[in-house]
């Protein structure tokens, strides 16, 4: 298993969870989040923007569904604009479902 952590543009949220769904990965948690990349903000005249509204969106899947997943978040979040996001992608040792006790996905 998998989680795959995506930093997006608060805008694209329902668009990457709405492909997400049509795939068949319908289980995420969204946060809303702020924060900066590599460019560390931006100075317009006196003032330094360095923290922009994000949404983070958290996901576990299975190892199979990585690639799907991954492209989709990919394809449905750019802008091809500084901004985008990131994604980063790690290793789940194991998960369980809290109401029925059940080890997995």
């Amino acid at each position: 298993m998998k989680m795959i952590r995506s930093i997006i543009r608060p805008e694209k949220t329902e668009t990457v969870a709405e492909a997400l769904a049509e795939a068949g990965l319908t289980s995420l948690t969204k946060m809303h989040v702020f924060g900066r990349g590599r460019t560390k903000g931006i100075r317009i005249g006196d003032v330094v923007y360095d923290e922009f509204p994000k949404t983070l969106l958290m996901m576990v899947v299975a190892d199979e569904n990585l690639e799907k997943a991954v492209q989709i978040v990919l394809e449905a979040s750019k802008t091809g604009s500084m901004g985008d996001g990131k994604i980063f992608i790690t290793e789940v040792e194991e998960a369980y479902t809290i109401s029925s006790g059940t080890k997995g996905l």
